[in-house]
Formats: structure tokens, C-alpha cells, sequence
């Protein structure tokens, strides 16, 4: 990471310095072992309403051989319309975070629990976080990462089946899956971009999750 790069994250973050499972009615969905098999059943899916006002799914996009797995709650609207996760103001600034860590956004895996948008950016139900859940495990099973990284409350709520707060859950290595494989939390970054007092935690979390990769590299 170039020092321009650097300065401009921690200008944007304002740091001074450097210095489990949940309940079904769907049946267990069939083995996919390939990524095209995958993508057409999120792109058809109708395991949940949310189907019914979606433009189209957010399956996610990235590295899928990448060593980072980033994992946000749900699109919003502007994901919904361009089938991405994470853009616009808090796609940049996540970006700028990932940078901050010296990881471009390309050499990541990005997704959402949800892959269809609540209506009016609204939290997801319990119901169709269930039905959608199996789809993020089975990508992180394909791109075999060596830690997770999870933004907001609710992503990290549901991934760890925990209703603590995430003051309580940031600062701590989880074990998620089978695999345990290590997952750290932060704030999301809409959340930072409206509390940006925050910004300098989501910062100790970054550098945190960095020495946690460090040690299972």
C-alpha cells in the first residue's frame, strides 16, 4: 500500500496516526460443488417473499480463491439495481478500509447474508435470514478463505447465532463452520459513515483482524 493511499484512508476514518443452526421449513438443498450451479440457484430463488420485489439478486463478487471474505447484511438499493454488493458511499469507504490493510477490493470475496433487498433497507426477518444463510455457507465453503470479515450487527448476529451487541462480539477471534475458520468483526460501513466518532474502533478492528491473518497464514 502506497503512502497516498494509506494517508487518504486515515483521513477519511479520521485516525491521526499509524501508530447453529437455525431453524427450516425449505428441504437441505442439493450438493453444489461449482460456482455456475450455484450463482443460477440464488439467481432463481424463491426460498423467501423477498423474491417478489427484488430487481435482482446480489450474489456477490470478488476472488473466489481469496484468502479475505468480507460479509455484509443485505443489499441495498443501489445493490439491488446494479447486482453488487457493497457500492456507493459505503462501498467506497469499505473499500478504502480494505486498502487501509493493503487488500484491493478484487483480491477479496464480498457478500451479503441476504442476497435479495428488504424492502425499504429494512432488517431482515429471522425467516429469510434462515432461508438465505445455507447460500453464504456454501460460497464460503467454495472459496476456502482464511478469515471472515464481518460488518454490522446484524451480519455478525447471524452468522454466530448471538444476540450480544456488537461491542461485545468486535475484539474477539470466533470460529465459524465446520472449519472454524476464524471471523472478526467491525462496524458496517454505512453505520461509520453516520457515526463517524466510530471510525477510529473500526480501525483497532482492521489492524486486529490483520494480526489475526498474520497468524494462520
Amino acid at each position: 500500500m502506497n503512502p497516498a493511499s494509506r494517508s487518504a484512508y486515515l483521513r477519511a476514518m479520521q485516525v491521526d496516526s499509524w501508530t447453529l443452526r437455525r431453524p427450516s421449513c425449505e428441504p437441505a438443498a442439493p450438493r453444489v460443488d461449482d460456482w455456475t450451479g450455484l450463482e443460477g440457484e440464488v439467481a432463481g430463488c424463491e426460498r423467501c417473499g423477498l423474491c417478489r420485489g427484488r430487481t435482482q439478486t446480489v450474489f456477490g463478487v470478488g476472488d473466489r480463491a481469496a484468502d479475505w471474505f468480507v460479509i455484509g447484511e443485505a443489499p441495498g438499493a443501489e445493490e439491488d439495481l446494479k447486482g453488487e454488493p457493497f457500492v456507493g458511499r459505503a462501498g467506497r469507504l469499505l473499500n478504502e478500509m480494505l486498502r487501509a490493510i493493503g487488500l484491493a477490493r478484487e483480491r477479496v470475496f464480498i457478500a451479503n447474508v441476504l442476497k435479495c433487498r428488504p424492502p425499504g433497507n429494512r432488517d431482515p426477518a429471522a425467516a429469510e435470514t434462515a432461508a438465505c444463510l445455507p447460500y453464504l455457507e456454501r460460497q464460503i465453503a467454495l472459496v476456502r478463505p482464511k478469515i471472515l470479515l464481518v460488518v454490522g450487527r446484524i451480519a455478525a448476529q447471524s452468522l454466530l447465532a448471538s444476540v450480544e451487541p456488537i461491542a461485545r462480539l468486535r475484539g474477539r477471534v470466533h470460529g465459524f463452520g465446520p472449519e472454524r475458520v476464524p471471523l472478526v468483526v467491525t462496524y458496517h460501513p454505512a453505520y461509520l459513515l453516520r457515526s463517524p466518532a466510530e471510525k477510529r474502533k473500526a480501525w483497532e478492528d482492521l489492524k486486529f483482524a490483520r494480526r489475526v491473518f498474520a497468524g494462520v497464514k
